[in-house]
C-alpha cells in the first residue's frame, strides 16, 4: 500500500478497514504487521508490548517456533479433508486434548462460539435422551454479565444490550440469573433445567473473580438436582489462570468443558466441547458436524500448541509471574483505582468515578508501547503471553503507572 502525502501508514490501513468493513469494532488504532513472542510492530515500525493477547488466544506467544514448524509441515502434507472421511491427526489430537483436560471424549470444531453452540445442543438432547425431559421443553440457567459468543442463540441469553439490542426474537429455553448467586441457582432448577452454563471467570465482563468455593457449591447443586455443570473455558483455558484450566483451583470437573483461542496457538481457530462420553455420545451421525471442525491443520497445530504450554511449563510461570504482576498492579494509585482483581495473567484494573473511562488510559498506554484493551467503560484487562518474563513484567507495569500518573494529572 503507498503512503500517501501527511498521512501515515497507519492512517491509511484504518481508512481502508473504514470504508470496506462493518463498523461492529472500534479497535485501538494500532495497525499491527509483525509479532514475535509477546512482541507486536506496526506497520510504521512502532513495537509493542503485548498485553491483550487476541484475548487470550496466544498464550503461546507470537509466532512460537514449534507451532510455526507443525503448521508448515501439515501444509506440506494435507490441510482439509471434512468429517467425510478419516484423517491421520484428528484422533491423535482428541486424545491428547482429552488427556490434557482430563476428559473422556470431545467434539472438535473451529471458534469458540461454535463450541459453545455444540454444548448446548449436547446439554439439550443429553436432557431428552438421559433424563427424560419432554421434547422442547429443556431449560439452560446462564448468568447476568455473561459472554459466550455473538451468534443468534448466544446473544439471546445475554444481558448486554450492546450485544443483544435488535437481534430478537431471543431463542426460548434459557433462565438468566445473578452470578455467584447459590440461593438463586436452587430456585431456577426445575424439572426441566439441562444445564448450568458459566464463565469460572468472567472475561468480557470485567475480570469477575468469584468467590473461593462458589464453583465447589455450583458443582453439588448440580450433582443434586441432575443437572449439567458446563463451564466455558475459552478464554480461561490452557494456563491462562495458573493452572491448565480455571477449573483445577476448587478441585472439581465440569460435565461439559468449552475451548478455543489458546488451543490454535494464534494461528488458527481450534475449538472443542468436551466432557463424559455417556454425555457427549448423544451426538449421533448427522446430528452435529462442521466442515473444518478437526481439519488435519488445525489438529497439528493444537496439538503443537498443547505440546508447547506442557514443556514450558506455561501454567506455572502463569501463576507465580501473575501473582508478581498484580502485586505490582496494586501499587498503583488508589484514589482513582476501584480494585484490582484477577488470577494468575487474566488480571484487570476499574476505575472509579474520580478516575473515570478506561479508554484514555489505554490510549495513553499505547503511545508509550504497550497494548491492552478497555472492557465495560471502567476496566482495563491484561492478558500478555505466559512466556513472559519477570522483565517484560516491570516493563509493561512502568509503563501502566507512567501513562496512568499523565492522565490522572491532566483530570484536575
Amino acid at each position: 500500500m503507498e503512503k500517501l502525502q501527511n498521512i501515515t501508514l497507519s492512517e491509511e490501513y484504518i481508512d481502508e478497514e473504514k470504508n470496506w468493513i462493518t463498523p461492529n469494532y472500534t479497535p485501538i488504532p494500532a495497525v499491527l504487521s509483525k509479532g514475535e513472542g509477546v512482541w507486536v510492530w506496526d506497520v510504521d515500525g512502532k513495537k509493542y508490548l503485548d498485553c491483550l493477547s487476541a484475548y487470550s488466544a496466544v498464550n503461546q506467544g507470537h509466532r512460537h517456533p514449534k507451532i510455526i514448524e507443525a503448521a508448515k509441515n501439515q501444509m506440506d502434507r494435507i490441510t482439509l479433508t471434512s468429517r467425510a472421511f478419516f484423517n491421520d491427526q484428528l484422533g491423535s489430537f482428541m486424545k491428547k486434548l482429552c488427556q490434557y483436560s482430563g476428559m473422556e471424549m470431545a467434539c472438535p470444531m473451529n471458534t469458540g462460539a461454535e463450541a459453545v453452540e455444540t454444548a448446548l445442543k449436547i446439554a439439550r438432547r443429553w436432557g431428552y435422551w438421559k433424563k427424560g425431559v419432554s421434547e422442547n421443553k429443556a431449560e439452560i440457567i446462564v448468568v447476568n454479565d455473561n459472554f459466550h459468543g455473538r451468534t443468534i442463540t448466544i446473544v439471546g441469553f445475554s444481558d448486554d444490550p450492546d450485544t443483544h439490542g435488535g437481534f430478537g426474537p431471543a431463542t426460548p429455553g434459557f433462565k438468566i440469573i445473578p452470578y455467584q448467586d447459590i440461593n438463586a441457582l436452587k430456585k431456577a432448577i426445575n424439572k426441566n433445567t439441562v444445564g448450568f452454563m458459566i464463565e469460572p471467570i468472567q472475561g468480557e465482563a470485567g475480570v469477575i473473580v468469584p468467590y473461593n468455593g462458589y464453583l465447589k457449591e455450583v458443582r453439588k447443586v448440580c450433582d443434586d438436582n441432575n443437572v449439567l455443570m458446563i463451564l466455558d473455558e475459552i478464554q480461561t483455558g490452557f494456563a491462562r489462570t495458573g493452572k491448565r484450566f480455571a477449573f483445577e483451583h476448587e478441585e472439581i470437573k465440569p460435565d461439559i468443558l468449552i475451548v478455543g483461542k489458546a488451543l490454535g496457538g494464534g494461528l488458527f481457530p481450534v475449538s472443542a466441547a468436551l466432557g463424559k462420553k455417556e454425555i457427549l455420545s448423544v451426538l449421533t451421525s448427522g446430528s452435529h458436524g462442521s466442515t473444518f471442525g478437526g481439519n488435519p491443520f488445525a489438529c497439528a497445530v493444537g496439538s503443537a500448541a498443547i505440546d508447547v504450554l506442557i514443556e514450558e511449563n506455561l501454567a506455572e510461570n502463569a501463576d507465580n509471574l501473575g501473582a508478581y504482576f498484580k502485586n505490582r498492579l496494586m501499587e498503583l494509585p488508589k484514589d482513582i483505582i476501584k480494585e484490582v482483581r484477577g488470577k494468575g495473567l487474566l488480571l484487570a484494573i476499574q476505575f472509579n468515578e474520580k478516575g473515570g473511562k478506561a479508554k484514555k488510559y489505554v490510549l495513553e498506554m499505547k503511545k508509550r508501547g504497550l497494548l491492552a484493551k478497555q472492557t465495560h467503560v471502567h476496566t482495563i484487562r491484561f492478558a500478555p503471553p505466559l512466556i513472559i518474563s519477570k522483565e517484560e513484567i516491570d516493563f509493561a507495569c512502568d509503563i501502566i503507572r507512567d501513562s496512568i500518573n499523565y492522565v490522572k494529572s491532566k483530570l484536575i
